[in-house]
Parts: C-alpha cells; structure tokens; sequence
C-alpha cells in the first residue's frame, strides 16, 4: 500500500508520542511539543521530507515514553510548518493523512545529533460496508447533530455545512469525534473500530447523552433565573418596609449596619493585632453613640467602610516556583537576558528560604528598581513577575507626587480625608501580598506639604514595613508580605538614602535586531488584534520593518514603533474597507512613504572620503546613541580657541584639556608639524553640529584631541572610525559610559573601526551584540598616542 507520493507501507517511521492531544486524518491542526525526542522527531521529518506518525499515551500514563503505555493506532502525517517558540517548546503545524498502525516494538533511532523513537508503521485501509445501512446511520447522525447544535451553541456552523456535505462516512466519523467533548480514552475507542456502523452508532450514543446533559443543565438554569426573580421580589418588598418605618421614625437600617460591622470586626479578631482591634472597636463604639445626622458619624462611617475593606488575612500567592517565574519572564519579553536573570536569581533566593523554613522577612531585604530609558519594558516586567508569582499587581505613579499624604494618607480631621495610595492598593487588591509597583520614583517632587521620599524610606525599609502607620487609619499595617518592585529613568535624580535602600537593574535600550523580532513576535499579532485584522490580511516585508525602525523611530524602547505599526493597521483596515476586492494589504519598502509618512530620523551616516579637521565622535542620549561629527578649522591669529555647537561647561573644558594635550605632542615632536609654534599663530574653531541641542560630558575628549591634531598637521583623519573617551592633560583615555547605545549607533552609521577606552574593552565588551562587535573592529586604547596611530593618515 502507498500513500500519495511517499513510500508504500508497512515502512519505518519517527513517532511523536502527545499526552493531551487527539488528532484525526484529514485535519490540520497545531502542535506543541516540549519532549527532546519528539522535537528531534519533527526536525528529522522536516529535514527529510518524511512522514510521521502521531499517537498518544494511555489514561494514566502521561509523560511515560514506554511501549505498553502508549496507543497502538494513531494517525500519519506530515509537518506543514516548524517554529521555535522562546519559552523552549517547538510548535508545528501537522496535517494529517491517514489512519495508521504500530506493528513492531519502539527503536530509538539516531540521526546525526537527533535521538528519537521509530517504529515500523502499516496504513489501516477503511474496511468496505453496507451503503444502504451507513446512510441512514448518517442521516440519524446528522439530524441528530443539528438538534444538538441548537442546544450547544459553539458548534461551528460551518463545520456543520462540511459535516452534512459530506459522502463519505469515515471521514465523517473524524470530524463529528472532533467537535465532541470527550475524553481521551472515548476519542481513541471511536478512533480505534474498523467497523464503520459501529463507530457511528458509538457517536449517535454520546451525542444524545451529551443532549440530554445540556437540557438538564438548561433547566437549572431557568429554576436559578427564578429563584433570582424571587429574591428580587423580597428585597423589592423589604425596601418598601423600610421607606415605611422611615415614614413612622423607626431607623432600621442604622442598627442593622452597627452590627454588620460588629460581625466583620468579630470575623477580623483572629487576624489583627490587639491594637488595631482596639482603635476600630472604639471608633465603632463612637459610631453608635452619636446621632445619625451629625457631620462625625459621616466622618467615621466612611472611616469603618474604608476599614472593613482591607483584606487583612487575605493572601494570594501560590507556591513559589522559580522556573514559572522564568518562563512567563520568557514568553513575555525578548532579549533582556541580564534583567532577567537577576529577577530570577531574586527569586531563587526566596524559593529556597522556603523549602527550608527560613523567614523571607530575614531574606527580602533587597527592593529592586528597574533602570532605563522609557519603553523598554520596566513596568511590563513587573507585570511579569506578579502573573508568574500569582499576585495581583498594584500600580503606583509617583511621576509629580509632591504631597506626603497622598502616601500616609490624610489625617480624619480634614475634610474629604481617605487613607493613602498604599493602603488603597492594597484594598484595590483584595490581597496582603501584591506586587506593588512604584512606577518613576525618580520623579518624586517636594514642596511645602513634605517630602513623599521619606515616607517611601519606611515603605522600602523591611525593617520598618511590618508596622507601616497610615495617618488615616491610625493603626500600624504590615507590609512585609508585599513585594516592592521600583522603576526609574535616572537612578540620580534618586536621593541617596532611598537609592541606597534599592538594588538597580539596568534596563537598556534594544539593538536594531532586538526591535525587529519584537515586532514579529509581539507587537505586529498584538496590533492585528486590537485592529480586528487577520494575520493573512497585513504583512510587511523585513526590509520594510527594518527601514521602519531605523528611520520612522528613533527611541531607546518599542513605544514609537508601536504607534508607527498602529497606523499602518489602520491604514490597511481603511484600504480593506474602501476596496473589497482587496484580501491582503502587503507594506514594502516602497510603501513605507504612503503607510507611515515621511522619514522622521537618520542616524548620522560617515563621510565618504578623509577630511581634515573632521572626526567621528559617539555620543548617548536619552533614546539611544549617536554619531556626532566635530569640526575644527584654523584662522590666522593668536591661540586662541573658540567654541560652538550649545556646549555643556564640561565639554569646553575637554576642548581645552585636549587642546593642551596636543601642545605638549608637537612640543616633544610627537606630533609632525611645519611650525613648532604652530598652535601661536592660528586661532582654532571648533564646532558641533546641530547647534540648537545642548551637549555635554567628557567623553569627547580624544575625539576633540584628534580635530585640533589634524587640523594642526595637516593630516587627514580616517572616516570610517569612530571614538570616545575622555582625555586627561597627561594623554591617558579614561573610561566612559553608554558603550553600548554608543557601539550600536556606530554601527548603524556604517563604521568600521570604533576605539575604545582600555577600561571599558576589559568590563564592558560582553554587553556589546553580536551584530555589532562582528561588524565593526574594536580597538581598546589607553593614551592619545594610541589613538592617533590609528586614526591619522
């Protein structure tokens, strides 16, 4: 027996072995697979354009790989797709073709670097039948099967068109088993009869059962709805009671409310400290005494709602698990290896102060803080966390927060005074263990109302947050159980007690390539949902997303491109709209002006030929790095320096540092000139473009050091180089920072050969990607002698 154009049966072939899944021939369906062998099984089969055979395990056997635990019968088929999935697991699309049959015993086979099962397969033929008794045992099926898809409404109608269409009675055996909820043992029974009559009557019966189950289930339903009705009726009834008594002066309600909130306080006893039992009881008390109308029970009604609501022996996190925090961290974010790793090494410290009975009070004392640039995912991340911890997430913006008591809250004698953000988080959250993050800590303000920072040095001190005392509350509030994650985008403008309290990860802005897969991989699926767009009515070419990010967007993060890939989403869903005829909007290079409107940024690109006085320099800024180009010419004259291009006071003492250092060159010869006074008869302009951005720093040091040694000697300073470093008057390259964003922007300037400070190529080189250290040659340099070698021609 043959099938198709593959080799005729019995044959050897690789096995994938599912625990969850039934498939059936004839269908198309995804795949996920998480065991060694089976991916190694796809890959072969993919290589070889060989057929596979899919079977599962047996109830109860899950995970076992062993003969007697896995089915006989399964289905042959072949891979239509194979993609690698970040969090390890491997998804392929697998059609299948025809019911098949393990005659021999499981091999473990080897193919290069491939280990999988294999086993010797023979294709089961459909056995021949009655057409007269199969036709009315479908026509029973079918009229069965419409009555049922009236009662279980998520049967597709479509599938139910294909189904009634149909002539043939196996295949629709396949496709009816498929839609039905039923266990893996019933599915593999249907799959497993060779004879066709039985296998639908087998379907005929389950359908009526499962008919029956919906009807009984719907008739609860209806019994609940009026069982509901009727409580609607009392309660309709009970107000008019109490608008009757409020009418004869009988206040009810009052004292229904006092001892509704003398039993939640009863229910909190267990769970709180003596003293916040005292302080609620008393303001309780008060309540009870005073008149209803008078402005202090308001006051402390609202107090004992407010009270009530904290869950004070509410916990939500689940066992602590270090490999589900690493692969949420995984699924939901590309690259950000370092970030990562210290999260999970945080992690991995509590998880094991767990399993050995350790106080994590004793192990929590680190507060992280996620430093970087906006958009590259400081908050996402800690989002992450709280999905993988299974806490919720409190969300707290101190951007501008100037007033202490929007943190402690405000104090009961103030009108409209309600407790603090934390507290409210905490409410918000339903739980004493949420993940509670303090978005833009730098940005905390001060003002005549106090200073927040120092109400956040008790909220971030665990020696101090176990007894956290909000004003309005007046009792302590243990704030132990919570995790406090921080983000920021520069970690100076943070004091320094607070800053000391906190351990910083670095968050760095994306390479060009980091970008580019996660528009692939998240924002382009994201976007399409949220535009109501297929994913076979929008594409855009990798060129075309590259030009994207790197001229459409210029930012340390992906919040830009989003925006760019939103409106080129609704751009296409308006040509959708405008031209029916249209299945498929395809975004080239070429469409790019008419999609996302003109270019917006350009890196700096190198000058084509040498010039004089003319050097490449690398600069950071808050989106990223850049090639920053320095001009220097010379003017008959004095000595004298001059200085433009809006520059920083740092930046114009490297210039004249650097100037001095190339005095002391030509004056020990080091420096070929024509005059060794040459520097006394010229005065020197030196000039950064785009005069209206400020700059400054000390990193351009050697870069201003190799203008004013060119423009003096006459030489021609290479253009495919690029530098930084900060220069001292004795010659030496210090260390700088922002190497990375540094590199990456030298790298898409189309430079060659980028020196270094030696410092900086002995601790930072391994933060360099890839990309870029393979493109360009990084040359470490430790003195100004050094760096003209290689620049000078």
């Amino acid at each position: 027996m043959q099938l198709n154009n593959y080799e005729p049966f019995p044959t050897q072939l690789p096995i994938i072995i599912e625990d969850n899944l039934f498939l059936y021939p004839f269908m198309i369906s995804p795949v996920f697979l998480t065991n060694e062998e089976d991916i190694d099984a796809a890959t072969y089969a993919m290589e070889k354009n060989s057929l596979l055979f899919l079977t599962t395990t047996k109830e109860g056997e899950e995970g076992s790989r062993k003969e007697n635990a896995i089915h006989k019968y399964g289905v042959i088929g072949s891979i239509m797709r194979k993609v690698n999935i970040p969090d390890g697991r491997v998804k392929i699309l697998f059609q299948g073709m025809a019911k098949g049959e393990i005659l021999s015993t499981l091999e473990d086979l080897s193919f290069d670097d491939l280990r999988f099962k294999s086993s010797t397969i023979a294709l089961v033929e459909n056995l021949s039948y009655e057409p007269l008794k199969v036709q009315a045992l479908v026509g029973v099926l079918n009229e069965k099967l419409k009555l049922f898809s009236q009662v279980q409404n998520n049967i597709p109608t479509d599938l139910l068109k294909t189904i009634a269409d149909t002539d043939e009675p196996y295949r629709i055996a396949d496709l009816v088993a498929s839609l039905l909820k039923i266990s893996k043992t019933e599915a593999y029974e249907i799959y497993q009869e060779s004879n066709i009559e039985v296998r639908l009557m087998q379907l005929i019966d389950i359908i009526i059962a499962q008919m029956e189950s919906a009807k009984v289930q719907k008739e609860i339903r209806s019994k609940v709805h009026n069982k509901i009705e009727q409580t609607n009726k009392e309660y309709f009834l009970k107000e008019q009671i109490k608008e009757i008594n409020k009418e004869l002066g009988v206040d009810a309600q009052r004292e229904e409310e006092i001892e509704e909130f003398r039993e939640k306080l009863a229910g909190l006893k267990p769970h709180i400290a003596e003293e916040i039992h005292t302080e609620i009881s008393k303001q309780l008390d008060r309540f009870a005494r005073m008149h209803p109308e008078s402005a202090d029970a308001n006051q402390i009604h609202s107090y004992l709602e407010w009270v009530f609501e904290i869950p004070f022996a509410q916990l939500r996190s689940k066992t602590l698990n270090v490999k589900e925090v690493q692969r949420t961290l995984d699924g939901d974010h590309y690259s950000l290896v370092k970030p990562k790793e210290r999260i999970v090494e945080f992690f991995s410290v509590r998880e094991l102060a767990e399993r050995r009975g350790l106080s994590l009070e004793a192990n929590s004392g680190v507060i992280l803080c996620f430093a970087g640039p906006p958009g590259v995912g400081k908050t996402s991340l800690a989002n992450s966390i709280a999905k993988a911890l299974g806490r919720p997430l409190v969300r707290i913006a101190l951007g501008g927060l100037e007033d202490v008591n929007e943190l402690r809250g405000h104090r009961r004698t103030y009108v409209g005074a309600m407790p603090g953000r934390v507290v409210q988080g905490l409410i918000d959250a339903k739980s004493m263990d949420p993940v509670i993050v303090l978005d833009e800590i730098d940005k905390v303000g001060r003002s005549h109302r106090g200073d927040p920072t120092a109400a956040l040095l008790e909220i971030l001190d665990p020696e101090q947050n176990a007894a956290y005392r909000d004003y309005y509350l007046n009792f302590d509030i243990d704030l132990s159980r919570a995790i406090f994650i921080a983000t920021a985008n520069d970690v100076g403008a943070i004091p320094a007690p607070l800053r000391d309290r906190m351990e910083f990860i670095s968050v760095n802005s994306y390479t060009p390539d980091e970008k580019f897969e996660i528009a692939k991989q998240y924002l382009i699926p994201q976007e399409l949902k949220k535009h109501a767009l297929n994913a076979e009515e929008f594409e855009i070419t990798d060129k075309a997303l590259k030009l994207l990010i790197d001229e459409y967007t210029r930012e340390p993060g992906v919040r830009g491109l989003r925006r760019k890939v939103a409106g080129l989403m609704r751009k296409s869903a308006t040509a959708l709209l405008r031209d029916e005829s249209l299945e498929k909007i395809k975004v080239r290079v070429r469409d790019l002006p008419r999609f996302a409107d003109k270019k917006v940024f350009e890196i700096s690109v190198i000058d084509e030929k040498p010039l004089v006085g003319v050097v490449n320099g690398l600069a950071w800024t808050a989106v990223g790095g850049d090639v920053l180009k320095i001009e220097a010419i010379k003017i008959k004259g004095k000595g004298l320096v001059k200085l433009t291009g809006s520059l920083g006071d740092v930046m114009k003492e490297s210039a004249h540092i650097a100037f001095s250092v190339v005095k002391i060159l030509i004056e020990s010869q080091k420096l070929k000139v024509k005059s060794a006074d040459i520097y006394k008869q010229y005065d020197l302009h030196i000039h950064v473009p785009e005069g209206a951005t400020p700059k400054d720093g000390p990193s351009a040091g050697i870069t201003m050091a190799v203008a004013i040694a060119s423009i003096l000697s006459n030489q021609k300073v290479d253009n495919r180089v690029a530098m930084t470093g900060e220069l001292t008057l004795i010659g030496k390259v210090l260390p700088i920072g922002g190497l990375k964003e540094k590199l990456i922007a030298a790298y898409k300037a189309g430079v060659s050969k980028a020196l270094i400070p030696q410092k900086n190529f002995e601790r930072d080189l391994e933060d360099i990607p890839k990309e870029v250290r393979r493109a360009i040659e990084i040359i470490p340099v430790g003195t100004i002698d050094d760096v003209l070698k290689e620049v000078l021609l």
